[in-house]
């Protein structure tokens, strides 16, 4: 058996692409749960909550297990970022939704406007750099943004705004802060991944940029 021939590349039946498909499927769901009644639920904005939650999970677990077992596929990659990008867009336009009446409703609009323009331009511009050869991973202060941006999502998910009292106002506050730090490090991070995807386009041979 030659032993230069490549390795057999894994198969896009698996374990981490199915929980991918799963996020995806479960984004219209979470999104009925977040908006079901107006909004107005306790019961299923709790339930939304969960839904997050759970889907939130199954991107670290997919991604983990694709890198343990060596299941990484082409179609992961693809799928991957658009499954996180559906789920947090959904939660961000829904809360948007829901919060419109607020006195704070129209900076939170500017904020989730920003936040998408961010998070989508960055992933088609990270997608076109994989298609010319360059891999761009998550720096530390991207993931840190991803951590920030998951817990204010979950936050606002909670109906801090229906129980009012002095708790759940504080709670909001918070949420309002993590939000807002969110979306200085998507910023931040946003300008530097393409400052680096500049730099390397710039370092790669002429025919390769081409191609």
């Amino acid at each position: 058996m030659d032993s230069s021939l490549p390795a057999d590349k894994p198969s896009n039946w698996n374990v981490p692409n199915a929980l991918t498909v799963i996020r995806i499927l479960g984004v219209p769901v979470f999104g009925w749960l977040l908006l079901h009644d107006g909004g107005e639920s306790v019961g299923y904005r709790i339930a939304a909550w969960a839904a997050f939650a759970v889907l939130m999970a199954t991107d670290k677990i997919d991604g983990d297990i694709a890198r343990k077992h060596n299941l990484v596929t082409d179609f992961g990659k693809m799928a991957d970022p658009i499954a996180d990008k559906a789920l947090t867009g959904m939660a961000f336009i829904g809360l948007a939704i829901l919060f419109d009446d607020q006195a704070w409703g129209p900076v939170f609009w500017a904020a989730v406007v920003a936040m998408l323009v961010r998070e989508w331009g960055i992933t088609v511009m990270r997608m076109v750099m994989v298609r010319r050869g360059f891999v761009m991973p998550a720096g530390r202060g991207g993931k840190l943004k991803t951590v920030l941006q998951s817990v204010a999502i979950a936050g606002y998910c909670l109906p801090f705004e229906l129980w009012g009292g002095v708790v759940p106002t504080g709670l909001l506050w918070i949420t309002h802060v993590v939000m807002a730090a969110a979306l200085a490090l998507a910023l931040v991070t946003g300008v530097q991944y393409v400052v680096d995807a500049r730099r390397l386009a710039a370092q790669a041979p002429a025919d390769d940029v081409v191609r």
